[in-house]
Protein backbone atom coordinates (compact mmCIF):
# COMPACT_ATOMS: atom_id res chain seq x y z
CA UNK A 1 0.00 0.00 0.00
CA UNK A 2 1.32 3.86 -0.82
CA UNK A 3 1.01 6.34 1.03
CA UNK A 4 0.27 9.44 -0.97
CA UNK A 5 1.14 13.13 0.27
CA UNK A 6 0.24 16.46 -1.25
CA UNK A 7 2.69 19.37 -0.86
CA UNK A 8 1.62 22.99 -1.64
CA UNK A 9 4.99 25.26 -2.10
CA UNK A 10 4.31 28.40 -1.60
CA UNK A 11 6.22 29.58 -4.31
CA UNK A 12 4.60 27.70 -6.51
CA UNK A 13 0.86 27.80 -5.36
CA UNK A 14 -0.82 26.74 -8.67
CA UNK A 15 1.02 23.34 -8.94
CA UNK A 16 0.53 20.67 -6.97
CA UNK A 17 3.42 17.82 -5.90
CA UNK A 18 2.47 13.89 -5.09
CA UNK A 19 5.07 11.74 -3.82
CA UNK A 20 4.87 8.44 -3.00
CA UNK A 21 6.16 6.12 -0.13
CA UNK A 22 6.18 3.15 -1.76
CA UNK A 23 5.98 -0.30 -0.36
CA UNK A 24 9.70 -2.12 -0.27
CA UNK A 25 9.08 -5.72 -1.12
CA UNK A 26 10.55 -8.61 1.69
CA UNK A 27 12.09 -11.68 1.47
CA UNK A 28 10.98 -14.40 0.09
CA UNK A 29 8.93 -11.91 -2.59
CA UNK A 30 9.99 -13.40 -5.26
CA UNK A 31 10.87 -10.56 -7.25
CA UNK A 32 13.51 -9.74 -5.08
CA UNK A 33 15.48 -12.41 -7.29
CA UNK A 34 14.66 -10.85 -10.60
CA UNK A 35 17.45 -9.28 -12.61
CA UNK A 36 16.51 -5.65 -13.35
CA UNK A 37 16.45 -4.57 -17.08
CA UNK A 38 18.22 -2.24 -18.87
CA UNK A 39 16.56 1.60 -18.86
CA UNK A 40 16.25 2.85 -22.46
CA UNK A 41 13.97 6.23 -21.57
CA UNK A 42 15.00 9.32 -19.28
CA UNK A 43 11.84 10.63 -18.67
CA UNK A 44 9.14 12.56 -16.14
CA UNK A 45 7.87 9.19 -15.57
CA UNK A 46 11.49 7.96 -14.69
CA UNK A 47 12.01 11.02 -12.44
CA UNK A 48 8.81 10.71 -10.54
CA UNK A 49 10.17 7.32 -9.80
CA UNK A 50 13.47 8.18 -8.70
CA UNK A 51 11.85 11.09 -6.52
CA UNK A 52 9.15 8.25 -5.08
CA UNK A 53 12.23 6.10 -4.34
CA UNK A 54 14.28 8.71 -2.45
CA UNK A 55 11.19 9.28 -0.28
CA UNK A 56 10.74 6.03 0.47
CA UNK A 57 14.59 5.20 1.37
CA UNK A 58 14.66 8.11 3.77
CA UNK A 59 11.65 7.18 5.36
CA UNK A 60 12.40 3.87 5.75
CA UNK A 61 15.18 4.96 7.09
CA UNK A 62 18.08 3.83 4.55
CA UNK A 63 21.24 4.86 3.26
CA UNK A 64 19.76 3.14 -0.27
CA UNK A 65 17.11 1.53 -2.24
CA UNK A 66 17.18 -0.11 -5.43
CA UNK A 67 14.32 -0.09 -8.01
CA UNK A 68 13.88 -4.22 -7.23
CA UNK A 69 12.73 -3.98 -3.72
CA UNK A 70 10.24 -0.89 -4.94
CA UNK A 71 8.66 -3.73 -7.68
CA UNK A 72 10.18 -1.39 -10.19
CA UNK A 73 11.57 -3.67 -13.05
CA UNK A 74 14.47 -0.91 -14.17
CA UNK A 75 18.22 -0.55 -13.72
CA UNK A 76 18.13 1.97 -10.96
CA UNK A 77 19.31 2.91 -7.85
CA UNK A 78 18.98 5.81 -5.06
CA UNK A 79 21.55 6.43 -2.12
CA UNK A 80 22.46 8.74 0.34
CA UNK A 81 25.45 7.14 2.26
CA UNK A 82 24.85 9.97 5.10
CA UNK A 83 21.24 9.51 5.22
CA UNK A 84 20.81 12.70 5.72
CA UNK A 85 16.63 13.83 4.98
CA UNK A 86 16.91 17.22 5.85
CA UNK A 87 19.11 17.81 3.27
CA UNK A 88 17.93 15.22 0.71
CA UNK A 89 21.10 15.14 -1.14
CA UNK A 90 20.93 11.96 -2.91
CA UNK A 91 22.44 10.36 -5.74
CA UNK A 92 20.84 8.33 -8.72
CA UNK A 93 22.50 5.75 -10.75
CA UNK A 94 20.65 4.84 -13.68
CA UNK A 95 21.91 1.29 -15.01
CA UNK A 96 24.88 0.56 -12.85
CA UNK A 97 27.98 -1.35 -13.21
CA UNK A 98 30.55 -2.58 -11.35
CA UNK A 99 33.70 -1.73 -14.03
CA UNK A 100 36.21 -2.90 -11.00
CA UNK A 101 36.85 -3.88 -7.67
CA UNK A 102 39.90 -5.08 -5.35
CA UNK A 103 41.02 -5.76 -2.30
CA UNK A 104 38.44 -7.37 0.62
CA UNK A 105 37.04 -5.94 3.44
CA UNK A 106 34.60 -7.62 5.87
CA UNK A 107 31.04 -5.43 6.07
CA UNK A 108 29.97 -5.62 9.43
CA UNK A 109 26.70 -5.96 10.73
CA UNK A 110 25.28 -5.10 7.28
CA UNK A 111 21.45 -5.46 6.44
CA UNK A 112 19.07 -4.57 4.42
CA UNK A 113 15.53 -2.91 4.29
CA UNK A 114 14.25 -6.28 2.07
CA UNK A 115 15.66 -8.48 5.08
CA UNK A 116 14.33 -7.22 7.87
CA UNK A 117 15.12 -8.07 11.33
CA UNK A 118 18.57 -9.57 10.29
CA UNK A 119 22.10 -8.86 9.48
CA UNK A 120 25.31 -10.66 9.38
CA UNK A 121 29.06 -10.30 8.41
CA UNK A 122 29.68 -9.96 4.82
CA UNK A 123 32.64 -10.27 2.26
CA UNK A 124 32.83 -7.24 0.07
CA UNK A 125 35.29 -5.39 -2.20
CA UNK A 126 37.16 -2.65 -0.49
CA UNK A 127 37.33 -0.99 -3.86
CA UNK A 128 34.76 -0.48 -6.73
CA UNK A 129 34.88 1.72 -9.90
CA UNK A 130 31.33 1.93 -10.75
CA UNK A 131 29.88 3.55 -14.34
CA UNK A 132 26.57 4.53 -14.63
CA UNK A 133 23.98 7.77 -15.78
CA UNK A 134 22.85 10.40 -13.51
CA UNK A 135 19.43 11.24 -13.00
CA UNK A 136 19.85 13.14 -16.61
CA UNK A 137 21.20 10.71 -18.09
CA UNK A 138 24.83 12.12 -17.97
CA UNK A 139 27.65 9.15 -18.31
CA UNK A 140 28.94 9.18 -14.37
CA UNK A 141 32.18 7.26 -13.15
CA UNK A 142 32.16 6.38 -8.90
CA UNK A 143 35.31 5.36 -7.31
CA UNK A 144 34.36 4.16 -4.24
CA UNK A 145 35.89 2.55 -0.94
CA UNK A 146 34.39 1.93 2.58
CA UNK A 147 31.18 2.16 3.05
CA UNK A 148 30.44 3.99 -0.36
CA UNK A 149 31.80 1.02 -1.75
CA UNK A 150 29.68 -1.44 0.55
CA UNK A 151 26.67 0.83 -0.51
CA UNK A 152 26.69 0.37 -3.82
CA UNK A 153 28.08 -3.49 -4.08
CA UNK A 154 25.09 -3.96 -2.19
CA UNK A 155 22.25 -2.16 -4.15
CA UNK A 156 24.05 -3.30 -7.78
CA UNK A 157 23.39 -7.05 -6.05
CA UNK A 158 19.67 -6.17 -6.25
CA UNK A 159 19.24 -4.86 -9.11
CA UNK A 160 21.15 -8.77 -10.73
CA UNK A 161 18.50 -10.25 -8.71
CA UNK A 162 20.97 -10.97 -4.70
CA UNK A 163 20.36 -10.31 -1.80
CA UNK A 164 23.15 -10.01 0.77
CA UNK A 165 21.80 -13.22 2.76
CA UNK A 166 23.46 -14.63 -0.50
CA UNK A 167 26.78 -14.05 0.06
CA UNK A 168 26.70 -15.31 3.32
CA UNK A 169 27.54 -19.26 4.76
CA UNK A 170 24.60 -21.54 3.88
CA UNK A 171 24.01 -22.59 7.23
CA UNK A 172 23.27 -18.92 8.67
CA UNK A 173 21.34 -18.06 5.72
CA UNK A 174 19.28 -21.71 5.75
CA UNK A 175 18.95 -20.53 9.49
CA UNK A 176 17.04 -17.16 8.29
CA UNK A 177 14.98 -18.44 5.90
CA UNK A 178 13.71 -21.23 8.42
CA UNK A 179 13.08 -18.05 10.96
CA UNK A 180 11.04 -16.72 8.20
CA UNK A 181 9.50 -19.19 6.97
CA UNK A 182 8.05 -20.06 10.66
CA UNK A 183 6.97 -16.62 10.93
CA UNK A 184 4.98 -16.86 8.08
CA UNK A 185 2.59 -19.76 9.09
Amino acid sequence: MSHFFTLYLPFQAAKEFVLSILDILTYPNRVLLNPTRSIENIDGDLQEQIKNMAETMYEAPGVGLAATQVGFDGSLIVFDPEADKKNGIYRVLINPKIIDSHGEVLSEDEGCLSVPGYRSNVKRARNVLVEGLDRDGNPVSIEADGFLAILLQHEIDHLQGKLFIDRISSLKRNLYKRRVAKQMK
